[in-house]
């Protein structure tokens, strides 16, 4: 899997068309106490696993289940990545062997052991919104 880098910052801006727009609920399951911050992003075709979402947002992590909340997402496919950024630096750390380092989920049929291709990972967000359930993995030693 490339690095990924969450530039939330920029990505939480309104998106253009908000009259079309609707919120998307993530239900995030399995979270451990790590501390750190969690991270999610919901990236378009074009944006997909490059710096930037076309929607995010960001909280506190806290441990057992938590729901994140994007706002005014519009309609369209998206892949939705949630990260437990335990050192809270905005990226995914890596292990030597270049595997992640922390905990992860992501929306679709991601494939084990190699980098997921939108269309595996996609999902269809109507103008009404969407709420989806995804457990976090925490890579073992």
């Amino acid at each position: 899997m490339k690095a990924v880098t969450f530039l939330l910052a920029a990505a939480i801006s309104a998106a253009a068309g908000a009259a079309l727009a609707a919120d998307v609920n993530i239900t995030v399951t399995g979270v451990e106490a790590r501390g750190g911050q969690m991270l999610v992003s919901l990236q378009s075709r074009a944006q997909f696993m490059k710096p930037t979402g076309a929607a995010g947002n960001f909280a506190q992590a806290a441990a057992g289940t938590m729901v994140l909340t994007v706002k005014d997402v519009p309609p369209g496919d998206y892949a939705v990545t949630v990260l437990h950024d335990e050192d809270s630096n905005w990226s995914m750390a890596r292990k030597p062997d270049g595997r992640p380092a922390e905990g992860y989920a992501m929306s679709g049929k991601p494939p084990a052991g190699r980098a997921p291709t939108f269309d595996e990972v996609k999902i269809a967000i109507p103008a009404s919104g969407a709420s989806l359930a995804l457990a976090i993995a925490y890579p073992r030693p």
